[in-house]
């Protein structure tokens, strides 16, 4: 390994970029820190009541130390069960079950009267887990007035890094997607369905996906977009149903229901499929020329 400190400051920059990508959150610690202890001790935490019961008196030899050579009990306990006190905090989130948390999302969304009043919303909604460790929350930004909606899966890390839905590479090629159909993303709504990214760009949970549709559904029929294009297969499913592939997906016009209505979409390939897999571009100049004929 060729230490830090005979690299070059491009060197750097690119390990730094290597990192981020593959959703590395802290480079060094002052002290080892047992992240996979850590994780099965916040799991035991939030599987068991947040109010902790008050401890038995013992009596007889396992309640003494010193002379009988047993100890304090504390400190018999597991690297685990140590963690316990700071997990149990009052500053730490509680968990929440995953009907409460839809039925929460629902209610915030559809309290909202406009766009505004849905993105404070949805910026302090603390019910799902994909929260914790994004940097940014993603929501729908454009002219609403536009008619169009373009929607994304989860957001990429530069998304996360820029606050903004199709940032990096992906959002330059979507550029020149758009471009060549006569669009631009100033014209237009950018937004991703899921607005958190995922640590390490992990999908979300159907649990984690079903407590985020309140929020993109409402989006949607706050807009009123004459036709909304989806990338990428997650998001094809998302709004579509099944478990096909964007490959069976793609293509074909279908509704989508949102707070009442039902908005004609058409879904293909994501741009970064297109950046892995440049044989399909074919494919997705036939959805574009799609798109672009049903805003005529």
């Amino acid at each position: 390994m060729i230490p830090a400190e005979q690299m070059t400051p491009a060197e750097l920059a690119a390990l730094l970029a290597f990192h981020a990508e593959a959703g590395v959150e802290w480079l060094v610690e002052d002290d080892p820190v047992d992240r996979i202890a850590q994780f099965a001790a916040e799991r035991q935490a939030r599987a068991r009541p947040s109010v902790q019961q008050a401890p038995q008196v013992q009596t007889g030899p396992a309640a003494t130390s010193g002379a009988s050579g047993t100890g304090d009990i504390r400190d018999r306990a597991s690297p685990q069960q140590k963690l316990q006190p700071a997990l149990r905090s009052p500053t730490a989130p509680l968990a929440i079950p995953d009907d409460t948390a839809i039925s929460d999302a629902r209610f915030a969304a559809e309290s909202a009267r406009s766009l505004e009043e849905l993105k404070t919303a949805l910026e302090g909604f603390s019910g799902c887990n994909l929260k914790a460790s994004a940097r940014s929350t993603i929501f729908a930004q454009g002219p609403a007035q536009s008619g169009i909606m373009v929607i994304g899966p989860i957001p990429s890390a530069d998304d996360d890094r820029e606050g903004l839905a199709f940032s990096g590479r992906s959002g330059a090629l979507l550029d020149r997607m758009l471009s060549a159909i006569g669009l631009s993303r100033e014209a237009l709504v950018l937004t991703t369905a899921i607005p958190w990214r995922g640590p390490g760009d992990r999908m979300p949970t159907p649990a984690e996906a079903a407590i985020c549709r309140p929020f993109i559904e409402r989006q949607i029929a706050l807009i009123e977009p004459k036709a909304v294009l989806l990338l990428g297969n997650f998001t094809a499913r998302f709004f579509f149903g099944g478990t096909g592939t964007i490959h069976a997906l793609r293509g074909a016009w279908r509704d989508v229901a949102a707070g009442g209505q039902t908005i004609p979409a058409i879904a293909t390939f994501h741009p970064q499929d297109l950046l892995q897999a440049p044989a399909t571009k074919a494919l997705a100049w036939r959805d574009l020329l799609s798109f672009q004929q049903r805003l005529l």
